[in-house]
C-alpha cells in the first residue's frame, strides 16, 4: 500500500516536472541556427497574409510583394526552398517565438517595445503611418481626432502612433489585421483609419476617390526578426542585407512595390539594437 502511493506521488511529481522542463527551456530548445535550416531542406518565413504591397496572397495563391520577394532572395542565400507562413498583425511575434517559423519578414516595425521580445536585424526598408479619412471629414490636427471612430490593427504601429497622438477618449476600434481595419472604414463603421502610405491605394480599390491622407504621424523602419539569444541567425541576416543594399537587388524590390525612392537606412535608432548580445 505505502509502496502504490509512493509510486503515485513520484508519477505527479515526474509529471509535474516534465510539464515544467519546456517552460525552462523553451529559448534553448527553438533556437535555430542557417545550418540547422540548410540540413532540414527549408526557411520557414513568417509574413503578412493580406498586406499589399507588404506581404498578401495573390489569386493564384502565390505570396506576393516586398517581404515576400526579400524572403525569396533570403531562400536563395540559405541555399534552401521558402516555406511561407501568412500572419496576422497580432501574431506575427507569437508565431516566432513558439518555433512555428525561424524569421519574420513580416512589416515589422522597428520599437524598443517590440525589441525586448524579439531581435531585430537591420533595417531594410522605410515606411509611414499616417491617418486617412474620406474627403468629407474635417481633420486638420491631432485633436480633430477626438471626434471620430478611428480603425486600426491591433498591436499594430498604427495602433501604437493614433494612441500616442489622438486626444484621451478617443474611440478606437482596434481590429484583427489590416484588410479588417481597412473594410471598418470603408463600411462606415469607423470615420477613419490609421494605417500606412499604401493604405490609400486599396481605399482606392474600394471607393474610388473617395479617401485622402489626413495626418502623418512618424517615419518608421522596418527590419527582421529572429529569436533574441539567437546569435547565428542575427549575423547572418544582417550580413544578407548588407549583400542586397550593395548589389541593387534591395532597391530593384523596393523600386517594383514602392515605385518612390527610399531614405537611407538609419544607423541606430534607440532602443533597438541591430545585433544580438
Amino acid at each position: 500500500m505505502e509502496r502504490h502511493s509512493i509510486s503515485r506521488r513520484s508519477l505527479v511529481a515526474g509529471a509535474g516536472a516534465a510539464l515544467a522542463l519546456p517552460a525552462l527551456m523553451t529559448g534553448r530548445a527553438l533556437a535555430v541556427t542557417p545550418d540547422q535550416i540548410k540540413k532540414r531542406g527549408r526557411v520557414i518565413i513568417g509574413i503578412q497574409g493580406d498586406n499589399p504591397p507588404w506581404g498578401y496572397v495573390s489569386s493564384a495563391g502565390k505570396q506576393e510583394g516586398i517581404d515576400a520577394d526579400i524572403g525569396e532572395l533570403f531562400g536563395k542565400e540559405l541555399g534552401v526552398p521558402v516555406q511561407f507562413m501568412p500572419l496576422e498583425v497580432a501574431n506575427r511575434i507569437p508565431a516566432l517565438t513558439s518555433g512555428r517559423c525561424d524569421v519574420l519578414f513580416a512589416t515589422m516595425a522597428m520599437f524598443p517595445d517590440r525589441a525586448k521580445a524579439v531581435q531585430f536585424s537591420k533595417p531594410y526598408v522605410a515606411n509611414q503611418i499616417v491617418l486617412l479619412a474620406p474627403k468629407t471629414v474635417a481633420v486638420k490636427t491631432n485633436a480633430d481626432m477626438g471626434k471620430l471612430t478611428i480603425a486600426v490593427a491591433r498591436g499594430a504601429a498604427q495602433d501604437t502612433e493614433v494612441t500616442r497622438n489622438a486626444p484621451p477618449g478617443t474611440n478606437i476600434l482596434r481590429l484583427d489585421g489590416d484588410a479588417a481595419s481597412i473594410q471598418a472604414v470603408v463600411s462606415g463603421q469607423a470615420q477613419a483609419v490609421g494605417g500606412n502610405i499604401f493604405y490609400i491605394r486599396r481605399l482606392d480599390e474600394a471607393k474610388p476617390g473617395v479617401f485622402e491622407q489626413k495626418l502623418t504621424f512618424t517615419s518608421i523602419y522596418n527590419g527582421a526578426c529572429t529569436r533574441l539569444g539567437e546569435k547565428e541567425m542575427n549575423a547572418f541576416i544582417n550580413t544578407f542585407i548588407d549583400k542586397i543594399k550593395a548589389n541593387g537587388e534591395l532597391k530593384t524590390i523596393t523600386d517594383k512595390w514602392m515605385k518612390a525612392e527610399q531614405p537611407p537606412m538609419p544607423e541606430r535608432i534607440e532602443g533597438v539594437p541591430f545585433t544580438a548580445a
